[in-house]
């Protein structure tokens, strides 16, 4: 696994995004019965905000996972905890198999987002706020160094709903490093002039 980012192209994705997010799998992201069109005008949307950013996650080229990093002051999220200065703001979504599953697979996106993140020397903690009852989420977190803080609500993302609950969660880039074995987080380190 070698994984890239680059930004989202908004019409180009579109076909592979939609075909992530009208599955089931991705229910929590609140995008199951949305069109390919909708798909254009959600990431046009993200693109032009000026606060919020859409990458492809490439897995030696491939598409593999959708990130999405925002400014947490800019987002439903100023009203319900105190941002601090550092704070950024993700959300992920990995690309259902093509194939049998790899063993560790999500782990290791996780592992490449948060260093990813973790990458801007400006960025001190992340924030999540996924779906309450997304369980899997919830234990992927906790593996790279996520703590909940609580359950918050927010605005729905699912047409269906008319809210949102989510379990607020932050990681410190010193909780990122304790979860990696030294030769994982010499790189991430190395972005603060630490050595391990």
């Amino acid at each position: 696994m070698s994984f890239t980012f680059r930004p989202v192209d908004p019409v180009t994705d579109a076909p592979v995004l939609h075909s992530w997010v009208s599955q089931e799998y991705a229910r929590f992201w609140g995008m199951v019965s949305a069109t390919e069109q909708d798909v254009v005008e959600e990431y046009t949307k993200i693109s032009d905000s000026g606060h919020h950013q859409a990458f492809l996650g490439l897995d030696d080229g491939v598409p593999a996972f959708l990130m999405e990093r925002y400014r947490p002051e800019s987002s439903p999220l100023a009203d319900v905890y105190e941002v601090q200065d550092g704070d950024i703001g993700m959300h992920l979504l990995v690309a259902p198999p093509s194939g049998d599953p790899q063993a560790g697979f999500t782990t290791s996106v996780m592992q490449s987002v948060m260093a990813e993140l973790f990458d801007d020397p400006a960025t001190q903690r992340v924030v999540v706020e996924p779906d309450a009852r997304n369980h899997k989420i919830h234990v992927l977190n906790e593996k790279v160094g996520f703590r909940p803080h609580g359950v918050v609500t927010l605005p729905a993302v699912d047409p269906a709903e008319d809210h949102k609950q989510g379990l607020l969660s932050f990681c410190t880039r010193e909780d990122f490093l304790a979860t990696l074995t030294p030769i994982l987080a010499a790189p991430v380190a190395a972005t603060r002039g630490e050595s391990l």
